[in-house]
């Protein structure tokens, strides 16, 4: 009887291991297969081989402009940036044990956002300086959202509640400065904020690169230590986790992915509230999820601003197609939880 419970633990084991496996393969292939398409179409469609061609450093009149200085960094760009909303969105909701706790709705995104309208209408700056200047301003504000929520002890709940606080606050600021700007300067602003990888170039792609494989890496080698923060302080205390240390490790990684990715591409609406629950879906309840949230992410960037640029008559920015997305999920959560309360 004992063996042949061993037998069906160790079957189900592995039927989840290649589960997880198997999606993120095929994540992985999209993934690519989506970046391939970006470099591909545009006003002019070029052959995979021109493509290859291109970026092995062989020049084609026409085509390195379109692809290395126009299609690249933008498919990079995309891709970084999608990985890090990702992976950062996923792990704010897991330990915090809250669909609802995805840094797009608690404030940190919004943080990095109100220093770079402020630059832009205020000190009329562009380029690293917007970028720099939001992600000193994304840190800043994670750490206040954090240093309020603290107490006497954690709460997540609590950080949750003052997050979306400090988010409307800010929210409220950026209005007002909108309101009070050139028309001008709104524009550049509001497209700013849209979320858009119109303005992507191959200059943001090292640092985030840089950024995303760090803070990205430290978060997968404590996948573990974070699936046992969601069964809460006390099992995880039993189970011999520094939850103070690991809680630490895994906000300080997930506000530099965030704060870096929106200082490249702006804050692109619902990639990290979406990601996770996508990927667990995916890969079963349970099963370890960073790296498939992280490859969701990037699915979700790529393909909304493919969509965003040929699906429709006009062009729209990424974070348009995915606040669209995300919205009706949003409210069917909120739903959800609403009657699960009601319960």
């Amino acid at each position: 009887m004992m063996q042949s419970t061993q037998t069906m633990i160790r079957q189900g084991y592995t039927k989840r291991k290649i589960r997880l496996i198997s999606v993120n393969i095929l994540l992985i292939i999209l993934t690519l297969c989506i970046c391939g398409a970006m470099l591909i179409y545009g006003k002019t469609i070029y052959s995979l081989d021109t493509v290859i061609r291109v970026l092995s450093g062989e020049e084609i009149q026409g085509a390195n402009f379109a692809i290395e200085t126009l299609r690249l960094p933008r498919m990079l760009c995309g891709l970084l940036a999608g990985l890090a909303f990702g992976i950062a969105g996923n792990t704010f909701q897991t330990m915090l044990r809250n669909p609802l706790a995805s840094p797009d709705i608690i404030g940190i995104s919004s943080g990095s956002s109100i220093a770079a309208v402020f630059c832009i209408l205020v000190l009329h700056m562009s380029g690293s300086g917007v970028s720099i200047a939001a992600v000193l301003s994304g840190i800043i504000v994670s750490i206040f959202i954090y240093v309020l929520s603290k107490g006497s002890g954690f709460s997540g709940g609590r950080l949750i509640l003052i997050g979306i606080g400090v988010q409307a606050m800010i929210n409220a600021l950026i209005s007002y400065l909108i309101t009070k700007a050139s028309q001008y300067d709104v524009s550049n602003a509001l497209r700013w904020l849209s979320g858009s990888l119109n303005g992507a170039s191959i200059e943001s792609v090292p640092i985030l690169s840089v950024v995303v494989v760090i803070f990205g890496v430290i978060i997968l080698g404590l996948t573990k230590q974070l699936q046992i923060l969601e069964l809460g302080d006390e099992f995880s205390t039993t189970l011999g986790v520094k939850i103070n240390l690991i809680r630490i490790l895994l906000i300080i990684s997930s506000v530099f992915l965030i704060a870096f990715a929106t200082s490249v591409t702006g804050p692109i609406a619902f990639v990290a509230f979406l990601s996770g629950p996508i990927a667990s879906r995916l890969v079963g309840l349970g099963a370890p999820n960073v790296l498939s949230s992280g490859l969701v992410g990037a699915l979700l960037v790529l393909g909304a601003d493919m969509i965003g640029q040929f699906a429709f008559s006009t062009r729209f920015p990424v974070g348009v197609v995915t606040g669209i997305l995300g919205a009706p999920y949003m409210l069917f959560l909120l739903i959800v939880i609403n009657r699960r309360g009601q319960a």
